[in-house]
């Protein structure tokens, strides 16, 4: 008996337990986006940041089944952090899309 009453049903981040296949566990080299989200992680939520790691977790599983499934580790924390500046009002939605639009129009430009 695991104390859960019979109508819990499991959310799709909650896989404890399940027989999923062997985990592959080989260390591959960092892109640079995994190393940037990582930095930008660890000054978000360390000692002096402005979450802490079980907020991050509750944005990831907050995720719906397709963005849960579909989005890398490191997408994953990206969009938390989003999420979590937004909830916390340190940026706004319309100030970060005017930034990656900014940063996508400077790409642009430089491929030319």
């Amino acid at each position: 008996m695991t104390g859960e009453p019979d109508h819990v049903t499991r959310r799709i981040h909650d896989v404890g337990g399940l027989d999923l296949g062997r985990i592959d566990r080989s260390e591959h080299p960092l892109t640079t986006f995994e190393r940037r989200t990582d930095a930008l992680m660890m000054l978000m939520i360390g000692p002096n940041g402005i979450f802490r790691a079980d907020a991050l977790r509750r944005a990831i599983e907050a995720y719906n089944e397709a963005d849960y499934i579909n989005l890398s580790y490191y997408e994953k924390w990206v969009r938390a952090l989003r999420i979590l500046l937004v909830e916390q009002g340190v940026l706004t939605d319309v100030q970060i899309n005017a930034k990656i639009a900014e940063l996508r129009a400077a790409a642009k430009e430089d491929a030319s």
